[in-house]
């Protein structure tokens, strides 16, 4: 048993000890275990809270069981997925902002996660380039900005 098949195991029992019929399903190429429920809305919570509050927990259990293992995500009715997608839409609409305008555009508040996911997604870009603040804060403000700007000093 690897550390996939445990993680299942873990939420299949999490979600039954709190009275959820789920259905876990685990992609091994994205490390994802997708549950499906019919009182979905009730596990993801409002904006996804209770999902990442799951996610979180579930990763706990398995590092404390399977040390090395890599974290697993957890996505309840392809919530996450179309989250990260909006997300993604969100910022290449700032991004074309940028572009025509050359001034920076700051997007709402993220996550490590979604930070990551929109670095990312602009890290080859040819005229984009993204930052976020140095704080230690949680939720962060991430800039886009054009990379013919001159650099400035990141604001929080």
């Amino acid at each position: 048993m690897d550390h996939f098949d445990t993680a299942q195991e873990i939420l299949d029992t999490m979600l039954g000890h709190l009275g959820f019929a789920a259905k876990v399903d685990l992609d091994r190429e994205s490390g994802t275990l997708n549950v499906t429920c019919a009182e979905s809305k009730l596990l993801i919570g409002h904006n996804g809270s209770r999902l990442d509050e799951i996610q979180y927990l579930l990763n706990r259990v398995l590092q404390d069981r399977i040390p090395e293992a890599p974290k697993v995500k957890v996505d309840i009715e392809s919530f996450i997925a179309s989250r990260d997608y909006g997300l993604i839409e969100d910022a290449e609409s700032a991004a074309a902002g940028v572009i025509a305008s050359g001034t920076p555009a700051k997007l709402e508040p993220m996550n490590s996660y979604q930070r990551r996911l929109v670095h990312h997604h602009f890290a080859d870009h040819p005229e984009i380039k993204t930052w976020s603040p140095g704080d230690s804060a949680r939720l962060k403000r991430m800039t886009i900005s054009s990379k013919n700007a001159p650099q400035t000093s990141p604001e929080g």
